[in-house]
């Protein structure tokens, strides 16, 4: 089934963080959940002596990408146990952190350990793809929450005194523990499949649950909140072969819609105009679909606007304009209004990345785990900018920040700021 999009472009939601557009980035692909952002000035070359504000050693590896709020950057890592392949340690030592880094220095502040509770999943050839520090913390810029899989969500303030901790599941998974908590008015709201099998939404003074969404399957994506064209907001997530749609309030299922068979839906979605599109792979190959939001029941015959062959399964696309992109060895692009390929060139060998691009002035800044940080235009062509290295041999798993004319971003040792020296 094909409908046309007309006028499509990408429509962030201030009430789910607060933040200030343009200077905090204070989620997951920032206050949009998008990965688009209105700064101007970003530096489009940079190298392990170029464009440097600082670098700063991490007590340990992750994944998680860095937030920002005014001069606080929050990122997590993990140590004691799996930091290294061939070197697991003592499961009954692992600690994940919580750091909060001064931004004009790179110094860290405070550095909050938090004991793994056991049993936790070993570090085995799944989970050492990205490790147990994978989701991305959030701010409404008085605390930090942070989602730490089988050890609960925990809530700090800004001086990192922890202020509740609450477990929202029991279950382990050999892929580990990766989604991404979300903001929503006084509510903090995580997918749980992995440890539940639902979404579950936590009162942000208390850490009190307020609604439970069972029947959610097994996925890694972090839920998105979707404005409806003339109705309230919806909260959508991809999971295994599903997509749905609930209401944020209250946890009540509005809609489905048969997504993408696949064993692992690590992809987030994005979305413009009250359409929202999704990417993974599956036994049929890659796919990549558009579906429109605002149904109730299920909506599969009804509001898939299209489907296209390609896409990526770790990586989240961005929607730029009319234009839908992603990289992940190839550069692709396609019409957000039709799904018609527009281009779609191989920019490096062959990878599958967890590292999902950001979008500022109409540039496309895309990291890569292992092949450096590519600056394209965002255009319907590719036209490649700039290809930088930062000379650091550790991976680089995790999506940027930016924020206040800066670039952050992390590697398994180190978080750089990337920008201008004053």
């Amino acid at each position: 089934m094909s409908q046309r999009l007309t006028g499509l472009l990408p429509i962030g939601i201030l009430l789910l963080t607060g933040a200030a557009v343009g200077a905090d980035w204070p989620a997951f692909r920032g206050p949009h959940g998008d990965g688009t952002s209105p700064e101007r000035g970003l530096p489009i070359k940079w190298g392990a002596q170029e464009n440097i504000v600082w670098k700063t050693r991490l007590p340990g590896p992750g994944t998680s990408s860095p937030i920002v709020w005014g001069d606080r950057v929050f990122v997590t890592c993990y140590t004691g146990y799996g930091e290294a392949r061939g070197k697991k340690g003592d499961l009954e030592k692992l600690r994940r952190h919580l750091l909060c880094v001064d931004r004009p220095t790179g110094q860290i502040l405070w550095d909050r350990p938090v004991a793994a509770l056991q049993p936790e999943t070993e570090f085995n050839s799944y989970i050492a793809q990205h490790g147990y520090a994978s989701s991305t913390p959030v701010t409404d810029g008085e605390r930090v929450y942070v989602f730490f899989g089988r050890t609960g969500v925990l809530a700090f303030d800004f001086e990192g005194k922890q202020l509740w901790q609450t477990e929202v599941g029991t279950w382990l998974n050999s892929w580990g523990s990766a989604a991404s908590p979300i903001l929503y008015r006084n509510l903090v709201i995580v997918n749980a499949s992995i440890e539940n099998g639902a979404l579950i939404a936590l009162d942000k003074a208390t850490g009190n649950r307020v609604w439970r969404a069972k029947g959610v399957p097994d996925c890694w994506s972090t839920p998105l909140l979707v404005e409806v064209p003339g109705g309230k907001p919806e909260l959508v997530i991809n999971s295994q072969g599903l997509l749905f749609g609930f209401d944020p309030d209250k946890g009540e299922e509005l809609w489905r819609c048969e997504g993408i068979e696949t064993s692992a839906a690590t992809s987030s979605p994005v979305a413009g105009r009250g359409v929202v599109f999704l990417m993974g792979a599956g036994p049929g190959g890659n796919l990549t679909m558009a579906v429109r939001a605002g149904g109730r029941g299920d909506v599969t015959k009804t509001h898939i606007v299209w489907k296209q062959k390609g896409g990526a399964n770790h990586c989240s696309p961005i929607l730029v304009g009319d234009y839908l992109y992603w990289i992940s060895g190839q550069a692709v692009c396609l019409r957000a209004d039709t799904g018609q390929v527009v281009f779609q060139e191989r920019l490096y060998p062959a990878s599958q990345e967890f590292v999902s691009p950001v979008a500022a002035e109409g540039k496309i800044f895309a990291f890569t785990r292992r092949n450096g940080a590519f600056v394209l235009a965002a255009k319907d062509r590719l036209e490649q900018l700039a290809h930088n290295e930062l000379g650091d041999a550790s991976d680089f798993n995790a999506s940027p920040a930016v924020s206040h004319g800066q670039i952050l971003i992390r590697s398994n040792e180190y978080l750089y700021c990337i920008g201008a020296k004053k």
